[in-house]
């Protein structure tokens, strides 16, 4: 495996991490298009349940930081996922992005997947983005804001890769993706929910992409 460190330079947060190597990310298998449909069916269901709201509450109060607001388009991508499933319209991608969408709603907690290779290092942080900071989120340029929101950065540039909101356009990954990073994010007081949500994210990997993974906890 390869000799992946993340730091946490952030109070309050606990962050799942995993290094998924050997990937194959192309179609998703039957299994994991059942649990994908099986996730969203679920939610339908239960979206608006107290548990549900609970959590939602709970990731957007991790992410109200400083000068951060977690509305609008500035919502965690677990809540997008929620509403996608509650509209019957959940898109069937590749082996990571749909391990991500099913353990993302079956757990409420965004996830990031980066493309190790893309982002040229082994070395990340989680931290709190700095006042200028952003980074292009898609294939048209569109710009996010990282001023206060938590985000993953590569290491030594410090250069900003991942949040709980989107991804970086750099390193999301794709059908060449073969080394992964994931992070589940949530508030350090759901650390025992975190680590479990992160351990289904590894397991749907191992069986679904023929990844080697490990696994661990920060914060």
């Amino acid at each position: 495996m390869s000799d992946v460190a993340i730091d946490l330079a952030a109070e309050g947060v606990a962050a799942g991490w995993l290094v998924a190597e050997g990937c194959v990310n192309g179609d998703s298998p039957a299994g994991l298009v059942a649990a994908l449909h099986a996730a969203a069916a679920a939610r339908l269901q239960d979206s608006e349940s107290p548990w549900a709201v609970q959590r939602k509450a709970a990731v957007r109060d991790l992410l109200r930081h400083g000068t951060y607001k977690p509305t609008g388009r500035a919502k965690p991508a677990s809540e997008y996922l929620v509403r996608t499933a509650v509209e019957g319209d959940v898109p069937v991608i590749n082996v990571l992005a749909d391990a991500n969408n099913v353990v993302s709603i079956e757990t409420l907690f965004p996830i990031s997947i980066v493309d190790l290779d893309k982002a040229g290092t082994n070395r990340f942080v989680v931290r709190w983005g700095r006042e200028g900071e952003a980074y292009v989120f898609n294939p048209s340029g569109q710009e996010l804001g990282l001023h206060d929101l938590l985000l993953v950065a590569c290491l030594p540039s410090d250069a900003p890769c991942a949040t709980p909101v989107k991804d970086s356009q750099a390193t999301k990954t794709d059908a060449s993706t073969r080394r992964a990073l994931g992070i589940v994010y949530g508030p350090a007081s759901l650390r025992g929910a975190v680590r479990d949500a992160t351990e289904r994210l590894a397991a749907l990997l191992a069986r679904s992409a023929g990844a080697t993974v490990v696994s661990g906890m920060l914060g």
